[in-house]
């Protein structure tokens, strides 16, 4: 742990129940003095799975340890998988925000550093991908702690059964119908991990080149939409590195658009990708048609986090939009039209009820969404 402080305590744990969670939990808990606060999310995806999050959460209590069970709704069909990992992050992340925990411990040991390396392999990754997972990684709610990633599997069986732990099976691990069950069939994947620190170290190399490079020719602001110099910029590997992260903010997704298509747009100095618009040094997104329930915490567009205020829940969230962007501009020449047009404001029916965020402006009297914060999906510039 020492290498991924200073810390502020209590301290999350996304504890699953399995052996490797299971493990840190304990270890965590120890080490902390008990200031901790595992957090055991039930997928409702077996018939059996509340009754497991129970019964994880009852063992824990037997060893004195506060858990907390975060029930989740999710619906069949594709992508299965990919979208219970990612309801599951938000779940976890919102629970910290809750608590006031701004460190979460993940379980994520030597074999499963090995697999992702393996699966980004497969699919093509680029040497930022073939360095793993990051023991530190960064999102609005809290830090992500990977303390384990080289600590081997089977010792953390032999915590659990040391400290008397009965770790919980869920077959879906070893379902073949997902892909990264069949790796874990696949032997001498460990081998793998002698790389990935060179990998790493490159990695670390290039995000603190971009962090230069933003510092001299970037100013971002809390609206969503950022202003680059294009002198300062240049157009070497550091600032399509620095455009690309740009795009995956301002444009609210959780990657990075291909290099190639980055390459592209910085060689015109202008253009559209990722859903943004790059024009006059401007990267601003384009005003979505998403409109979502107005949720305390939801997250909108991919990019805003709404006030976690129960007297949302009356109206909807969506784009400002041209027209009211249009007759608000005068007032808000620091942004560019674009920008403005793509914040979020609250409505009631077809009438505008709130003010867009970061705005100082509104058309009735009802509470706004002046709250509300830039946390784009896939996380910080870098980090």
């Amino acid at each position: 742990m020492a290498p991924l402080g200073p810390f502020v305590f209590p301290i999350a744990i996304a504890c699953s129940g399995g052996p490797d969670s299971l493990a840190l939990t304990w270890l965590a808990h120890r080490w902390a003095g008990g200031r901790v606060m595992a957090l055991i999310v039930d997928h409702g995806l077996r018939p059996e799975s509340a009754a497991e999050a129970a019964g994880v959460a009852a063992q824990l209590a037997e060893h004195g340890i506060a858990a907390r069970v975060l029930a989740l709704s999710l619906p069949g069909g594709a992508g299965l998988q990919e979208r219970a990992r990612a309801a599951r992050r938000a779940a976890l992340l919102e629970a910290c925000h809750a608590a006031g925990a701004v460190h979460l411990l993940l379980g994520h040991h030597a074999r499963d550093q090995a697999e992702t390396i393996a699966f980004r392999a497969l699919r093509g990754s680029g040497a930022r991908g073939l360095a793993g997972m990051a023991p530190l990684s960064v999102a609005a709610e809290a830090l992500l702690l990977r303390p384990l990633l080289d600590v081997p599997q089977a010792r953390l069986f032999a915590t659990c059964a040391a400290a008397g732990l009965r770790p919980v099976t869920d077959p879906s691990n070893a379902d073949p119908r997902f892909a990264r069950a069949r790796l874990r069939q696949v032997g001498g994947l460990e081998a793998l991990l002698a790389a990935a620190p060179a990998f790493a170290a490159r990695r670390a190399r290039e995000e603190a080149a971009v962090l230069a490079r933003a510092a001299t020719c970037l100013r971002l602001l809390p609206e969503g939409c950022a202003f680059l110099d294009h002198a300062a910029l240049g157009r070497d590997a550091t600032a399509r590195a620095l455009l690309a992260a740009l795009v995956r903010m301002v444009g609210g997704r959780p990657h990075a658009p291909s290099s190639n298509a980055v390459a592209r747009l910085l060689a015109a100095g202008q253009g559209s990708l990722g859903g943004c618009v790059w024009r006059g040094g401007w990267l601003a997104r384009e005003a979505a048609a998403q409109t979502i329930p107005a949720r305390p915490g939801a997250l909108w567009d991919g990019r805003f986090r709404l006030p976690r205020d129960p007297s949302l829940e009356d109206g909807q969230v969506a784009a400002l939009g041209p027209a009211a962007a249009a007759r608000m501009r005068a007032r808000h020449r620091h942004l560019p039209s674009l920008a403005l047009a793509a914040l979020p404001v609250l409505r009631g029916g077809d009438a505008m009820l709130a003010k867009a965020a970061h705005l100082p402006y509104r058309e009735t009297l009802c509470a706004g969404l002046s709250a509300a914060r830039f946390t784009p999906l896939g996380g910080p510039l870098a980090g």
